[in-house]
């Protein structure tokens, strides 16, 4: 048992009582424990909060209790309500389950043998083909088409109207714009069967690819480059490369944040240096 006393110095005001229970054959026997002192420094409570809230939103950092600890509190708490009006015990469902699961809007079609990681979000009209992988927190727009046996990691976000096929992988936080065209086949006929000569295509961590851009199939585009809208990418794009035009060609370099770098290889923006790292020469 804790106990927390107000009024007394800060030295005392929080005491645990230890006690437990000892089981006498089939009898509980309740065994009272000496009060114990906590000692906690002498800060006001309200000023805390407001220090830890404030300190949150600057660094973008989970405070200790967020909303979802609040949910599970009233989700708690309701169903001691219901439990007592009813008479009986109630089983509460696991609140991962509840609130962490994806949310799949009723119109796309999820098929067999899927994986979709907690707070992914799939919208209207999509389909997600067997065997493919989806991470957490990821955002799959209208009628976009997934798989089969694609991977796509964590925290990603595919806008409307693109199809990730066979062959592709996505790692974390990888943004595809509206419409981008992805190619898995180099010189597809109808007539004659090619899924055998796949040409694997890897997009990296924290990469951009702008709307209505082609990656032709067989590339790698590196860590954070940023390829710009209406290119296609027909050969391997650097780490931290800025790439535009048919055929797409490298113009410069991009930081982390999504600005690009100026001559010093430092941002702009955010101030992020890049001097410590090596970057191949830019193709002219």
């Amino acid at each position: 048992m804790a106990v927390f006393d107000d009024t007394l110095p800060w030295e005392k005001k929080l005491s645990i009582y230890p006690h437990h229970v000892k089981w006498q054959g089939m009898v509980p026997l309740a065994i009272k424990a000496k009060q114990e002192f906590v000692p906690l420094e002498a800060k006001e409570p309200l000023k805390e909060e407001c220090k830890h809230f404030l300190d949150c939103i600057k660094h973008k950092s989970q405070p200790r209790t967020d909303g979802f600890e609040g949910v599970k509190v009233l989700h708690i708490l309701n169903a001691c309500q219901k439990a007592l009006e009813e008479g009986h015990s109630i089983r509460i469902q696991s609140l991962d389950s509840i609130y962490n699961s994806p949310f799949i809007h009723p119109t796309s079609v999820i098929d067999d043998n899927v994986k979709i990681g907690i707070g992914t979000k799939i919208w209207h009209f999509s389909h997600i083909l067997r065997g493919s992988k989806i991470g957490e927190n990821c955002n799959i727009g209208q009628n976009v088409v997934i798989g089969p046996n694609v991977s796509i990691g964590d925290g990603c976000k595919i806008q409307n109207n693109v199809s990730v096929y066979e062959g592709v992988t996505l790692e974390d936080y990888v943004f595809c714009g509206p419409s981008v065209v992805f190619t898995n086949v180099y010189n597809p006929r109808a007539h004659i069967p090619r899924m055998k000569e796949l040409r694997k295509t890897l997009v990296k961590k924290g990469a951009t690819l702008g709307a209505n851009c082609t990656i032709i199939c067989g590339v790698t585009i590196g860590k954070y480059a940023f390829v710009g809208a209406g290119a296609v990418v027909t050969k391997d794009v650097p780490d931290y490369a800025l790439v535009v035009g048919n055929p797409a060609r490298q113009i410069g370099w991009m930081c982390e944040c999504g600005n690009r770098l100026g001559e010093d290889f430092i941002c702009p923006v955010c101030g992020k240096s890049y001097k410590t790292i090596t970057f191949d020469k830019i193709d002219t």
